[in-house]
């Protein structure tokens, strides 16, 4: 279960005492972007925060939520999409900067992430 507290950019998860079994697992090109679309209108309407755990995805439902792993650093990272991007065939999405810097992809600018998605919006 996620509960999402009101002012808070990240989910928290809620201890069911079970591990969430993922949607959907798979493993693809992930960039960042950062400052220059700080402040920015996302397509969920919100501004874009770079110190937001959240990124663009051009295909998954706003609102989703998804782990990003990275088998390099050993790292991941919980995510909600609230943008649309990245707008290159080779990519699958854009994290905040705050994501790729936890996840240790700053330097590296494009890696190979694996995606676990968690949880769709419920159609209105």
């Amino acid at each position: 279960m996620f509960l999402i507290a009101q002012g808070l950019e990240a989910p928290m998860v809620a201890h069911s005492g079970q591990p969430i079994k993922p949607i959907r697992v798979w493993f693809a090109k992930a960039s960042w972007y950062g400052d220059n679309f700080n402040g920015h209108t996302t397509a969920s309407g919100e501004p874009y925060d770079m110190f937001a755990a959240t990124a663009a995805s051009p295909t998954l439902p706003l609102g989703s939520l998804v782990r990003i792993f990275n088998p390099r650093t050993k790292m991941s990272q919980l995510v909600r999409i609230n943008d649309r991007g990245p707008f290159s065939d080779d990519r699958e999405l854009d994290l905040s900067y705050e994501v790729a810097s936890r996840l240790g992809i700053i330097d590296r600018g494009i890696s190979r992430l694996k995606i676990e998605l968690l949880e769709v919006p419920p159609r209105p």
